[in-house]
């Protein structure tokens, strides 16, 4: 039998304050909330990718394990659209030229320039898009 491989069926994530985060990624991906099932609240699926925050207890410390990249023809002006809405940017990753952002409850994203299937990297890994 020819095994068919997985895909990713939904981005799940954790929040103390799960309606409030939706609403935070709500405007800045322009998915409306779609759903609120027991401990989740869902936005629109969009590309078969579902995007859902559940109810959760006291965040983990330390680092995000995994973030997500999302992509913009400006990110700079981006990031003042992320700040307006209770974002902010996390500066002690600034060195590495990538844009890093986190939201309301700290979790960690990118903002990448749009088209770039990958940034280009100098040979330390640093990026110089926002140069």
């Amino acid at each position: 039998m020819a095994e068919v491989p997985m895909e990713i069926n939904a981005l799940i994530v954790d929040a103390a304050e799960p309606e409030r985060l939706a609403a935070f990624w709500s405007e800045l991906l322009g998915r409306p909330i779609v759903d609120r099932t027991g401990p989740y609240v869902w936005l629109r699926r969009e590309k078969g990718l579902g995007l859902g925050f559940q109810q959760a207890g006291e965040p983990e410390p330390g680092k995000n394990r995994m973030h997500v990249d999302i992509s913009s023809a400006d990110p700079g002006a981006e990031q003042q659209r992320v700040e307006a809405l209770g974002g902010r940017r996390l500066e002690e990753y600034a060195d590495g030229g990538f844009l890093v952002m986190a939201d309301p409850e700290g979790n960690e994203f990118c903002i990448i320039p749009e088209g770039s299937g990958s940034v280009g990297l100098d040979d330390e890994g640093h990026a110089h898009y926002l140069d």
